[in-house]
């Protein structure tokens, strides 16, 4: 039997803004490994590095050193040249999915077709992509709102739909910023059990960075970050 192989591997990731006296380290050598169907969380104060390691796993900035892979393969390796796939957007839309803060949906295409245009623009016909985009609407119990204009959405349906976008396009890896921060204790606690339930269900591995005081006590484990590194812990993985 194979080895499994994790869905994120960083080895040593560094990344450093400017140069010479002026330079700032903001990742001095991060170690991090997220298993597909896992679901973990990444937190610390303003200005450790969270923003910036999510920008390096999405592969929104180019890190300075270090190893990140993808399902075993390797992405980026500093010591050989750096970005080891040519390109980059494709890699975004096909194999990373985003949630953030704000749900940043398109206003004037209704729910389905903003869950189905990532799939659409990766080259799936129209009614493969709706039919994805129904299914994903109906795992996270906004299907009635599938003919609605987005602001006729709650806050909460928002976010739903933008998970659902995210796993649009069977992305093995989701990037969350802050996904509950504009919710309420019983919204956050139900977004955060729908990313659980989405990993198991599409063996799907999800970083979520949280200030959430919420929502910490859920996860299995988590990575603290502090001046660029991280320190990872057992988490209380409390039942949702």
């Amino acid at each position: 039997m194979a080895e499994p192989v994790p869905a994120i591997k960083l080895t040593g990731l560094r990344k450093r803004y400017g140069a010479g006296e002026t330079a700032v380290d903001a990742l001095k050598g991060v170690d991090m490994t997220v298993w597909p169907g896992e679901v973990v969380g990444l937190v610390g104060p303003s200005g450790s590095g969270k923003s910036t390691l999510l920008k390096c796993l999405g592969a929104v900035i180019e890190p300075t050193a270090g190893r990140m892979e993808l399902a075993g393969e390797t992405i980026y390796d500093g010591d050989a040249g750096g970005w080891k796939i040519a390109d980059l957007r494709a890699l975004r839309r096909d194999r990373i999915g985003f949630v953030f803060q704000a749900p940043y949906l398109i206003p004037f295409l209704d729910v389905t077709d903003n869950v189905a245009l990532l799939p659409m623009l990766a080259g799936q016909d129209n009614a493969a992509a709706r039919k994805r985009a129904l299914e994903l609407l109906t795992a996270l119990d906004v299907r009635h709102r599938a003919g609605a204009q987005i602001s006729q959405l709650s806050g909460g349906e928002q976010q739903r739909v933008a998970i659902a976008r995210a796993l649009a396009n069977h992305a093995p890896v989701i990037l969350a910023d802050e996904p509950t921060a504009p919710l309420d204790s019983e919204r956050a606690l139900t977004v955060v059990r729908i990313l659980n339930d989405l990993a198991r269900q599409y063996h799907t591995a999800i970083v979520v960075v949280t200030h959430d005081e919420k929502i910490i006590p859920t996860f299995r484990r988590i990575y603290h970050i502090r001046d660029g590194r991280t320190h990872e812990e057992a988490g209380e993985g409390r039942a949702l």
